[in-house]
Order: C-alpha cells, then sequence, then structure tokens
C-alpha cells in the first residue's frame, strides 16, 4: 500500500513540474500579451530594404564638388540612413573606364549590391562590368542611349557613327538587363535660366560649356532658345557669346576667355560644367559681373566665394530626389521590375514648380518685380509643361535660333562646328551682327 502511495505522490509531482514547464513567463509575452510564438513569427518578417546595400562610385569630381557627385552622395546617404542600410562611396584612382570598373568591383566585393553612378563616363563601364554581376542592380544618372551605344559599339571592335536611331541596337550592344538609366531633359532648366536672365535685364549673356557632352549640349541649346524667346518677347536685340572649355574644372586659359567676355560687356555668364563655374566667377568678380549656376543650386558657394550678388539663378535637375525616389522605388517597394533595362527621360511632371525635375530655385533665384517674379516663372512652368514651345535638344546650329531685334528681324547664328566631346576647345558662337 506504502508502495503505491508513493508511486502516485511521484506522478502527482512529475505532473505539477510538467506544467510548471509550459506555463508562459514574462519573458516570453510580448507587451501586447501575445505569446513568444507570435512575437517570434512578427519579428522574423523582413524589414524594408533586408539584404541591400548601397555603394556610390563618383565620376570625374568628388562628393564636395557641390555639384553632381555631391548631390547624388547625399541622397544615397540620406537614403541609407533613414532605412538603416549599409553606405559607401567610392572615389577611382583616375579618369579612366578601368578605374571606375575597379571600384565598381570593389564595391561588389565588399557585397554592396546596388551600385549607384552619376555622369555619362561610366557608359563604359556599365558595358564591361554589369554583364558580369546579375544580381546587382545598376543605377545609373546621366548615362543616355548614345552613351551606351558608344561603349558598346566600341567594345565589340566597330565604329559609331553617332546615328543610333536608323542604325544601331542597343540591346546588340549592350546588356542592359540589370541596369537603370535616368536622364534629364536640361534644355528645359537650361531654357528657364536663358528666359529668366533676359527677363531681368541682362542682354550681354554668355554660355561656358564644360565638355561638350550631350547634357552640356542640351543645356546650352536650351539657354540660347529661352533667351531668344524672351528677347522676342521684350522686342529687344541680345548678345550670346558661346564656348566649350574641354574640361570640368576651372583653368588659367578658360579664366583668360571669360576676362575678354566680362570686359566687352558680358553681363552674365552661364556657367556650365561643375568647376569651371570658377573661372568665370574670377573673371566676374573683377568688374562685378554675373554668374548662371548648373545642376544644383550653386547660389551658396558661388557667392560665399565670390560676392553676395554673384549668382543671378541656377539652371536645376533634380539629382537628390531623382536619386532618393529611385532607391525607394527599387529597394524598398520592390520596383526593381519597372526599372530594370531603361533609361528614362526626367523633366517636368507637373506645374507645382518644386516638384519637378528640372527647375530654377524658387528661393534664390533674383527675382524683380516688374520684370521677371515667382508667379511670373509660375507661368512659364505651366507654358512648358503644355509643350509650348517646342525645344531643340541639339546643339545650336545655323538657323536653329536667332537674334531678337526690335523690327522683329532676325539674323542666322554663325555657329561652331559639331561638339567635340573629348576636351578640345571648340570657337565662339556669336549673334550675327
Amino acid at each position: 500500500m506504502k508502495k503505491v502511495l508513493a508511486l502516485v505522490l511521484a506522478l502527482l509531482m512529475m505532473s505539477a513540474m510538467f506544467l510548471a514547464a509550459c506555463k508562459p513567463t514574462d519573458a516570453d509575452t510580448d507587451d501586447s500579451g501575445s505569446q513568444g510564438s507570435s512575437s517570434q513569427d512578427s519579428s522574423s518578417e523582413p524589414k524594408p530594404g533586408e539584404g541591400y546595400m548601397v555603394a556610390m562610385v563618383t565620376d570625374y569630381g568628388d562628393i564636395t564638388d557641390q555639384s553632381f557627385n555631391q548631390s547624388t552622395y547625399e541622397a544615397c546617404k540620406a537614403f541609407c540612413e533613414e532605412y538603416k542600410l549599409g553606405f559607401k562611396y567610392f572615389k577611382p584612382v583616375g579618369n579612366t573606364t578601368a578605374d571606375r570598373v575597379s571600384m565598381i568591383e570593389a564595391a561588389i566585393d565588399e557585397g554592396y549590391n546596388v551600385i549607384v553612378m552619376p555622369g555619362y563616363a561610366f557608359a563604359g563601364a556599365i558595358v564591361e562590368a554589369a554583364p558580369n554581376y546579375k544580381d546587382v542592380k545598376f543605377v545609373a544618372l546621366d548615362v543616355g542611349l548614345g552613351d551606351l551605344l558608344e561603349a558598346g559599339v566600341t567594345a565589340k571592335g566597330q565604329k559609331y557613327d553617332y546615328d543610333p536611331p536608323s542604325n544601331w541596337k542597343l540591346e546588340d550592344y549592350v546588356d542592359m538587363s540589370n541596369v537603370y538609366s535616368a536622364i534629364y531633359q536640361e534644355e528645359l532648366p537650361g531654357y528657364m535660366a536663358g528666359y529668366a536672365a533676359v527677363k531681368l535685364g541682362y542682354t550681354k549673356l554668355g554660355f561656358l560649356g564644360g565638355m561638350a557632352v550631350p547634357a552640356v549640349i542640351r543645356y546650352g541649346s536650351g539657354f540660347v532658345q529661352g533667351a531668344d524667346a524672351a528677347a522676342k518677347e521684350l522686342g529687344i536685340t541680345i548678345d550670346m557669346n558661346y564656348v566649350y572649355g574641354g574640361l570640368f574644372q576651372g583653368d588659367p586659359a578658360i579664366t583668360a576667355v571669360m576676362d575678354t567676355w566680362y570686359q566687352n560687356g558680358t553681363q552674365v555668364v552661364f556657367a556650365c560644367g561643375g568647376g569651371i563655374y570658377t573661372s568665370a566667377a574670377d573673371a566676374a568678380k573683377k568688374v562685378g559681373g554675373k554668374l548662371i549656376g548648373v545642376d544644383v543650386d550653386q547660389q551658396g558657394i558661388i557667392d560665399e566665394g565670390y560676392g553676395a550678388g554673384t549668382t543671378v539663378t541656377s539652371a536645376m535637375k533634380g539629382l537628390y530626389p531623382a536619386t532618393y525616389d529611385t532607391l525607394t522605388d527599387i529597394i524598398i517597394n520592390g520596383n526593381w521590375e519597372k526599372y530594370a533595362g531603361k533609361i528614362e527621360t526626367l523633366g517636368l511632371v507637373g506645374e507645382d514648380v518644386e516638384k519637378n525635375y528640372v527647375q530654377l530655385p524658387y528661393e534664390s533665384t533674383q527675382w524683380a518685380e516688374g520684370k521677371f517674379t515667382q508667379d511670373d516663372y509660375k507661368a512659364l512652368v505651366k507654358k512648358m509643361f503644355d509643350g509650348t514651345p517646342p525645344l531643340c535638344r541639339q546643339s545650336p546650329t545655323p538657323n536653329s535660333a536667332t537674334r531678337a531685334e526690335s523690327s522683329a528681324k532676325h539674323s542666322a547664328l554663325h555657329a561652331s562646328p559639331a561638339p567635340n566631346r573629348h576636351g578640345e576647345w571648340l570657337p565662339e558662337v556669336e549673334w550675327a551682327q
């Protein structure tokens, strides 16, 4: 009987121990009172962007260039900080495709699987590197069809004739399956800047381009057309100088040309090409001349270095929002399939001037009551968004733009030859007398 009782007591004790072991504790229960298993399921859900790391490879400049590289860098950095993703930038040691490919490969070796590349010079790197890393997403800015074709055709040992629509198919030369590129309608902010400058009272203008690459050419084309349109509206005559410096930074030879311009009466120069603005600014400072910035709002850096009021406006393209928005949609929203293999042109998206991918700086432009105000700018953007006027995207050529005169009689441009993208100086373009 004692043995039976002992057996029963032992069984009761084991049962109590088992129940105690199964009872949930405070450590197994989350703040909402759900069981530990539910908490585990919740924590196992992937976080937005989980598994992605973003690298940016710089173009000609660095991340302090107050232009292309800096805006792209700041957008990538802000995005990755917002979503707690790994981010690093890589600066090539030189200015060759091999240098850029080397940095792309270094980034991939470190685990970065989204590579952001600002500038047309990355075309060769895309052709060479992208097909070798199919699991990596390549996001390019300002790498256009012509840039990619030139690189792809050359890589196959053929000669590219710069006539993509009729003679070349991109898919025959470039694998774009894991590549997306955003390009801009630079002729639109160029037009805005030229139009604004003339409306604000400037009648002697200049365009200083950096290297004669497509984006710079489009800026210049728009600038000439915008200035011409404003002059026609006002019934006045304007003078325009036009030159490419062959560089994206200042140079004594370029400064000498700018000295001649300003001393001969040029009032404002659109300095279009990264750091090349320093040559125009050095010359402008001597005579109280003005500048127009490019790509980003350069008013801060130019005015700080060369005097308050030096910068009339800046012809901007939305590098920051385009980079941030694209990364958000690709990584956070999981919409890479919308972008892969595409070259997308960004421009005006509506009448809201501050939401467009191309614009003038709303706050720092030197608006003038009775000449060109913020309301006038809004009206211009609305007109452009509606499709008027139609704009030419190419460089100025004879009869593509005119000198506006009060008599409404127009003379053709004496234009330079086709721009050379490899750094040589090109002759100035001046309005015919």
